[in-house]
């Protein structure tokens, strides 16, 4: 693990009006902006501005950063920066078997990152494990924690990767780790990470599809993260791809999901392969590999087209684990999105991001950031 050297003492978070919870915000997502920009953004009056701006300046938030040129040669504008430095948030990543670790600034840029097997799924001895993680990094304002499954307003409802129902898991955290706590779904928490701060940064409209153990789907419309009414991401992985298809878990046969995760896909191979093995016989042109392989790259390809005929994004991220499925099977994939499209392929902006865990980790650190700001932790 890489930290900070010292100690520091993080001083409370402030109490924020909407108003300068809004400035903030704006500042953190859209970066250095001048104060003309912030009014204009939010039709906000200088007068009031000016007064909003002050306070966040006298509590630390926000800092006078280089001047800007005036585009008509009048006085440079000054330009308003986050200060990262002022607060320090956690953000903690779970699968079935690992817990991830990032500690960021208050602008997301990470600072610290740790891993280490989860010692069980049982959810008091998680929430001890995320506890003593905490006091390994120096203080903290706010823990995010995200996982694979369903979590509503501090509660996750069901998550079958850990075989957790009904889990009071940001009540349980807070008080273990003495921090306000978020928890969220890992792909709704990605998604608008990846829309704050990311490759979707200033968009409009996006969509955040993740392959691996399992399949996930983010959407960014009219700038904002979709969210149900019941805690449930967006979710496309049942969608038909061959009615005579493989059986998936759910019942069904020739879903998305029958094809694309990733234990599936090794079930469905002799031998009973690791992930790695299996790509390497791919690559060696196994005729039986080839075949799953460019069948889960064809039902990726599917997926990707239903998701951009729902919302027609201006861009689709792919990411995951099972990231090297679309390597291996790349016009496999093409051909799918080409198949289901409604319309020229080429409007389909697809954007394939390495996978890392500490990436995920870091959006939750982003989750409790939002959720500090907005007051919502």
């Amino acid at each position: 693990m890489t930290s900070e050297a010292g100690a520091r003492t993080t001083p409370p978070w402030p109490d924020l009006s909407s108003v300068a919870q809004d400035v903030l915000l704006d500042v953190l997502v859209h970066g250095p902006l001048s104060r003309a920009e912030i009014a204009d953004r939010l039709h906000l009056s200088r007068p009031t501005l000016t007064r909003v701006t002050r306070s966040l300046m006298l509590e630390g938030l926000l800092v006078q950063g280089d001047a800007r040129p005036h585009p008509t040669a009048g006085r440079p504008f000054e330009m308003l920066h986050v200060r990262g430095a002022a607060h320090h948030f956690l953000g903690v990543k779970l699968t079935a078997d690992r817990l991830f670790a990032t500690m960021t600034d208050l602008t997301t840029t990470a600072v610290a990152t740790t891993q280490e097997p989860l010692r069980s799924r049982d959810p008091d001895d998680v929430v001890d494990q995320i506890a003593d993680v905490a006091t390994r990094f120096p203080p903290v304002t706010g823990v995010g924690v995200t996982l694979g499954g369903i979590a509503l307003d501090g509660v996750v409802v069901r998550d079958e990767h850990l075989g957790w129902a009904d889990v009071p898991l940001k009540a349980a955290v807070t008080r273990a780790t003495g921090v306000p706590t978020a928890v969220g779904n890992d792909v709704q928490a990605l998604t608008a990470t990846e829309h704050w701060f990311g490759p979707g940064a200033g968009l409009t409209s996006m969509a955040v599809i993740t392959v691996g153990a399992g399949v996930g789907t983010g959407l960014i419309v009219n700038g904002g993260l979709v969210e149900g009414a019941h805690g449930r991401p967006p979710c496309f992985s049942h969608t038909l791809v061959d009615a005579a298809g493989p059986l998936c878990g759910c019942g069904r046969r020739g879903c998305v999901s029958s094809y694309l995760l990733t234990h599936v896909i090794l079930r469905r191979l002799s031998g009973h392969p690791t992930y790695d093995e299996a790509l390497d016989r791919v690559r060696a042109g196994d005729p039986e590999a080839t075949q799953v392989f460019d069948e889960a790259g064809y039902a990726l390809g599917v997926l990707i087209g239903t998701v951009a005929n729902a919302v027609d994004p201006e861009k689709v991220l792919l990411t995951g684990e099972g990231l090297p499925l679309y390597e291996v099977s790349k016009q496999l994939v093409h051909d799918g999105i080409e198949d289901t499209f409604d319309d020229d392929p080429a409007l389909v902006d697809l954007d394939v991001q390495p996978f890392d865990h500490s990436e995920w980790a870091r959006s939750g650190a982003a989750l409790a950031v939002k959720a500090t700001i907005t007051g919502t932790v």
